[in-house]
Formats: structure tokens, C-alpha cells, sequence
């Protein structure tokens, strides 16, 4: 299976490939470009995910899985999208229109969840949806109120504000790191870095050892350094990040280990997710910036328009 998309549509599929690697059996594979793979063929379901239907990367790589013979699926809320869809009578996931395409992360995961069980592909996962929705629903009640004594979101923005944020995370929620990521550099306006456990220990760690001497500590001690932990970490990648905490600790402005919370891993996935956009969000007021505009993407888009 291939997802094609970009930003905000594309998420949903890291996080599909993530959440189901120990039980489906068919590989998910996220393209962010304006082809696809050569291996796509005929026997590859292709799924087009564009919240809003124009994008144009997306729209070039549909057309080159109908020139493949994919078996093609469309998630989309409305646009050229749906207009090719209903066309070449490809079937079309219509989600609800009207948000930015990264506050629509719900309508772009959950869908296709629940299609790969009915597709026989993984078990239901009606349990784990349920205990998601309830533990959002409690959240945003903390999250929501600044003054909640336990509003962590808004807390770690106060602590990282003015500060580069490097996003740490291991095994399934690498993608639950990006998304922190680029919440932050969205909705914010910061820029923010991610890497994962165990790959940084193979290389990054170095560049927090100190060695390079001089201005080194001036530059580490704007960045902060929040790791996304787990209690479902293998033993190993525990100590690891223990071991790089503690490396890392003399240098960054900041080191914050969060913890997920639910019992499924669906739901301790979105709890590190819900809180990372409230942080953004929080973050953005904090920067007195409008969380919700992002010029130079549209900048971007009507320099292209002109070519």
C-alpha cells in the first residue's frame, strides 16, 4: 500500500505505517513527491490523500497511478481530487471541509483505520478508537483552561518559548515526533528538529558531545529538548535514552521527558499527539503570532501559480 500526499495529509499514513508494523502484513509506504515508486503497479492499493483536493504534488502522482493501473482509493474533502475521482469512478473517502489540513488529522487517520479492518487487513480496532476519543475528550478540558494546574501543554510551551525545540522520540512514535514538529513550525512559527531512538545514537549524539569547544554551549543552550517516552519502550532503547539524557543535559536549555498516558497504543499515540498541538498552539500565543495563517506556504503556492 502507498499513500500519497504532502503536510497534514500525508501525517496519517506515518502514523498508520507506525501504529500497525506489528500487525499488518502488507507494507504502507508514504510518498511525498510528485511521482510514485517504479514498484507501483497494478497489484498496489494507492491510496490519494489531499485534504483539500488541489494539491498539486498529489494530483501529479494520481495521474501516474492511473497511467500504473493502481488500485486507487481517494481521501479528500472536496477539489480536483474528488472531481478526477468521480471521473474515473475511484472510490472517495469525503471527509468534512473548512479546517487547515493539519487540524484535520482526525478525518484523515480514523477513516482508513477503520477501512483496513473492513478490508481484513488488521482486527477491529473499535476498543482502541473509543478509548482515544475519551481520552481527548478529557484532555481538552485540561489543555483548554491555561490555568488548570494540570495543563502540561501549556507548562512545557512556557519552558521552551524563545528556544529551538529538538523533539526526541523511539520506535512507533517517530511519527508522533514529526507531528510535534511541524505543529510547532506551523502554527508557532519556530523552527524545530526531530530525530528518533535508536538511529540518533548512531550519529547525532555525537554532535551533542561538546567537543567542538568554544561557542558550542552558547549555541546548545537555545535549544530544548523535549523526548516523547513510552511505557511500551524496549528495555534497551529505555537505557539508551536514559544514557543521552544525561549527555545531552549539560548543554540544552532544557531537557523534558513526557510521558504518554492510556493503555492502547492508539490512544498513548494521540495523547503525545493532542498534547504536542496544544503546545503549538500555546506556543503561538506566547510569540504573539496568529497560529492559524501560514503565509509563506501560500506565498509559495502563488509564485508556482504563475509558472
Amino acid at each position: 500500500m502507498v499513500l500519497t500526499g504532502l503536510g497534514g495529509s500525508a501525517i496519517a499514513g506515518d502514523l498508520l505505517r507506525s501504529y500497525l508494523s506489528d500487525e499488518i502484513k502488507v507494507p504502507i509506504i508514504v510518498n511525498r513527491d510528485y511521482f510514485l515508486p517504479k514498484f507501483v503497479d497494478d497489484k498496489t492499493l494507492l491510496i490519494v490523500s489531499s485534504y483539500s483536493g488541489n494539491t498539486e504534488e498529489t494530483i501529479s502522482a494520481y495521474k501516474d497511478g492511473v497511467k500504473k493501473k493502481s488500485n486507487i482509493l481517494c481521501i479528500t474533502s472536496n477539489g480536483e481530487i474528488e472531481k478526477m475521482a468521480l471521473k474515473k469512478k475511484h472510490p472517495v473517502i469525503k471527509i468534512p471541509s473548512g479546517y487547515p489540513p493539519r487540524a484535520a488529522l482526525g478525518y484523515s487517520f480514523f477513516p482508513l483505520l477503520v477501512l483496513f479492518s473492513k478490508l481484513g487487513l488488521i482486527k477491529s480496532k473499535k476498543r482502541e478508537i473509543n478509548e482515544t476519543i475519551n481520552l481527548v475528550e478529557e484532555k481538552s478540558k485540561i489543555y483548554s483552561n491555561p490555568e488548570h494546574e494540570e495543563n502540561i501543554a501549556y507548562k512545557i510551551a512556557l519552558r521552551v518559548v524563545g528556544s529551538l525545540p529538538f523533539i526526541y522520540a523511539c520506535g512507533k512514535f517517530d511519527a508522533v515526533a514529526m507531528r510535534w514538529v511541524c505543529q510547532i513550525e506551523e502554527n508557532a512559527k519556530m523552527l524545530a528538529h526531530f530525530n528518533v531512538f535508536p538511529e540518533m545514537n548512531h550519529n547525532e549524539i555525537v554532535g551533542w558531545s561538546g567537543e567542538v569547544g568554544g561557542s558550542f554551549k552558547e549555541i546548545t543552550s537555545k535549544i530544548s529538548v523535549i523526548i516523547l517516552r513510552d511505557d511500551g519502550e524496549y528495555e534497551r532503547v529505555k537505557y539508551r535514552i536514559e544514557i543521552t539524557d544525561e549527555l545531552m543535559r549539560p548543554y540544552a536549555s532544557e531537557v523534558l521527558n513526557i510521558f504518554s498516558e492510556g493503555k492502547s497504543l492508539l490512544a498513548r499515540m494521540f495523547s503525545q499527539i493532542y498534547l504536542g498541538d496544544w503546545v503549538s498552539f500555546y506556543l503561538a500565543i506566547l510569540n504573539n503570532v496568529d497560529p492559524t495563517p501560514v503565509k509563506p506556504i501560500e506565498y509559495l503556492k502563488s509564485e508556482l501559480a504563475k509558472l
